[in-house]
């Protein structure tokens, strides 16, 4: 029985799809835990629902738009990357979470179960990680986006590696793929925050 599971597991970790997959799930089984210890009430979920509403509207502002999916966009994760840095990183990742789902129903391209789970849920719950910034707002809006930028990559490198001109490296097609859209948008949030009155609207009731 021992032989059979270590099999298993050698399976597993030999496959990139199964191996993301494990990760992906994990993460996302802990960030739900996380997000269990939210006390809500009826200001946030007004404020949640708020956020993702606004996030919505602005993804249909695109500047450009990626043939396998991803968009530049008038700075449509602001109110999300607000919400987390308001509320902590607990409420971001509930905020990212359901906007993912929206966002598949938006916008979606599916390949596979296992990017879907890399392209849509993890991308957007990972900007929750602006909420450990709260007080270095450009350095948290960076981290942020990164942390998407990762979740595109993987499912770039693990789904989409069959989209790279021949001779060219899925890893390094992945990573200029996305890039092509998240550092302009990166750049857009950056200018976005660093003249919206982010102080006031974190203290806004």
């Amino acid at each position: 029985m021992e032989t059979t599971f270590v099999t298993n597991v050698s399976m597993i970790l030999g496959n990139p799809a199964s191996t993301f997959a494990l990760v992906g799930l994990i993460v996302l089984v802990l960030a739900l835990l996380y997000i269990k210890r939210i006390p809500m009430d009826t200001r946030l979920v007004v404020h949640i629902g708020l956020a993702i509403a606004l996030t919505v509207v602005l993804h249909t502002l695109r500047l450009y738009h990626m043939p396998q999916g991803g968009s530049v966009t008038l700075g449509a994760m602001i109110p999300l990357l607000l919400l987390a840095f308001r509320y902590g990183p607990a409420v971001g990742y509930l905020a990212g979470f359901v906007y993912g789902l929206l966002n598949l129903i938006q916008d979606p391209y599916i390949l596979h179960p296992v990017q879907v789970l890399f392209d849509y849920p993890l991308p957007y719950m990972v900007l929750g990680l602006a909420g450990y910034f709260k007080e270095r707002v450009m350095l948290g809006t960076v981290v942020a986006i990164m942390g998407r930028l990762v979740c595109h990559y993987i499912s770039g490198v693990v789904f989409f590696a069959s989209y790279a001109p021949a001779g060219m490296s899925p890893y390094w097609y992945s990573f200029v793929f996305n890039a092509a859209y998240l550092i302009p948008e990166l750049i857009i949030c950056l200018l976005i925050m660093r003249f919206l009155p982010v102080n006031w609207l974190l203290r806004f009731r």
